[in-house]
């Protein structure tokens, strides 16, 4: 977007010397037409130790520990996490989904939806400070840049120093380690839907596919882009949660909040200045609350979209307490209830399980047991029956009629089964022209051609009327009586 000095102003009409001069008032942007216009200032946030960081870094190695690692772990011959979109397979350790299965996505999806309304109304952004992907990686990438480059002062000094050959080398590892970390990304969330080791294979041989080689590449720039160089510009511009989280907070949420009636008015002391001796506040405007912020906020300044809830300001400011011998909690966990009525601890948790919060948690715990119950009572057997409308009912025999099907069945199990088919509904039906058992292999189907067979006596009183019958198709499993479906169909009697 071009800026407002890049266009030519409009010339002053020309004022006669007898007529009165006029008075002009410049008329000044305000703070959101300003930033519009403002060029982005590189944010290099300063290294924050605390209770909060070392839960950020916990969640950060937990989190890609299980995603590097879960696709190289091996489960009865196969990965252990794979999502086979070729052969519509989908595999989740011992478990194997079909699309059939997409209502457990489904349940997937709404149990995600209410964890976030959940976290959100209890305390704000907790996914977005410690779980989500751009504030995990963005935490990976500022890592590697204070290793090579060092800290926040360290990496000022460098990007106002002119290019020397230490800054080239350190730049160039810099971006070198983010390339690397980017395009492992890339290749293993690839692995996620091409078995990994055979992706491995194919790319050392140069034989990766075209579709494997774009996704890989599309996706380590992505990370590169977005946690190198995007990085606060996606929470704040980019992520659409940034902008309706308001309306999931209420009084009671727990937000990082700065105490104004403690902290006010702020000024620099020395430390053997008794807190309120010079008629100023705890906060001594050091200002580290916003060195340390990823996306550059003062919090100071009361909640904004901006802030993602990381709590790096908390563990700064508790460390300078400490240090000037304050009692910490300058900035806080708490709620606007709570600061307005000055409540204690007990009292903020007691509010804070309030009706809202109660009803997504009764919700939430309601959808995990149904899908828990439903995936631990699921039947590993399918069957699908269409009955084959290119072949029209037929006397097979003197006396007999025979109806033709397809039979597709679904083996979801990851052991080879054997299964019996039978047929009911009518007397003396029955299933032929199929060896029985019929074997299925594992994580596999098998689609039959099946006739049924029906004896049409007319002079017998147990002798069905034309027209449509139903029936219904058992498959049984040999060696477990509870693998068993039912399936219905229809058996045609011709006129």
């Amino acid at each position: 977007m071009e800026k407002l000095a890049d266009h030519p102003q409009p010339r002053a009409p020309a004022v006669s010397r007898h007529a009165s001069p006029r008075r002009v008032i410049p008329i000044q942007p305000t703070s959101d037409e300003a930033a519009l216009y403002e060029i982005r200032r590189k944010i290099h946030p300063r290294a924050v130790h605390g209770w909060f960081a070392g839960w950020r870094v916990a969640l950060v190695c937990a989190t890609q520990m299980a995603f590097y690692g879960l696709a190289w772990l091996p489960w009865n011959g196969r990965q252990a996490v794979l999502f086979d979109l070729a052969a519509r397979k989908f595999y989740l350790f011992g478990a194997v989904f079909w699309p059939q299965d997409v209502i457990y996505l489904a349940v997937l999806l709404i149990i995600a939806a209410l964890s976030l309304f959940l976290f959100t109304a209890l305390a704000g952004r907790l996914w977005c400070g410690y779980a989500c992907p751009q504030t995990v990686y963005t935490e990976i990438f500022m890592w590697i840049e204070r290793r090579i480059e060092g800290d926040r002062l360290a990496r000022l000094r460098l990007d106002g120093a002119p290019l020397s050959p230490r800054k080239f080398l350190l730049r160039t590892a810099k971006h070198g380690a983010w390339l690397a970390v980017a395009l492992w990304t890339g290749y293993t969330f690839v692995g996620y839907f091409t078995p990994i080791r055979e992706l491995g294979a194919a790319a050392l041989a140069r034989q990766l596919g075209a579709w494997e080689a774009f996704w890989i590449l599309f996706y380590a720039a992505a990370t590169y882009g977005n946690a190198g160089w995007l990085r606060e510009q996606v929470c704040k511009y980019m992520c659409p949660y940034a902008r309706f989280q308001g309306v999931m907070f209420d009084q009671d949420t727990l937000v990082i909040t700065y105490d104004r009636a403690r902290g006010e008015p702020r000024g620099g002391r020395a430390k053997s200045v008794v807190p309120g001796a010079k008629g100023l506040g705890d906060c001594v405007d050091c200002g580290i609350c916003v060195q340390v912020c990823p996306t550059g906020i003062d919090i100071r300044d009361g909640l904004q979209y901006d802030c993602i809830g990381c709590a790096a300001c908390i563990d700064a400011c508790d460390q300078v307490m400490d240090k000037m011998g304050y009692a910490r909690g300058l900035i806080r966990y708490t709620t606007q209830t709570a600061l307005e009525q000055g409540l204690g601890r007990a009292a903020i948790w007691k509010r804070t399980l309030r009706p809202r919060t109660l009803i997504y948690a009764a919700v939430l715990v309601a959808v995990t047991a149904a899908g828990a119950a439903s995936l631990a009572t699921r039947n590993p057997l399918r069957v699908d029956v269409i009955r084959d409308r290119g072949a029209l009912a037929r006397e097979a025999a003197p006396g007999r009629i025979e109806n033709v099907y397809r039979v597709q069945i679904m083996n979801t199990d990851e052991a080879v089964r054997r299964y019996t088919i039978a047929a009911s509904g009518l007397t003396g039906i029955e299933v032929v022209g199929v060896a029985q058992p019929v074997e299925v292999d594992a994580a596999s189907t098998r689609l039959l051609a099946l006739r049924l067979q029906a004896p049409v006596d007319a002079g017998s009183a147990n002798a069905p009327a034309a027209g449509p019958h139903r029936v219904e198709l058992t498959v049984r499993a040999i060696d477990d009586d509870s693998v068993v479906r039912h399936e219905p169909s229809t058996f045609i009697v011709p006129r």
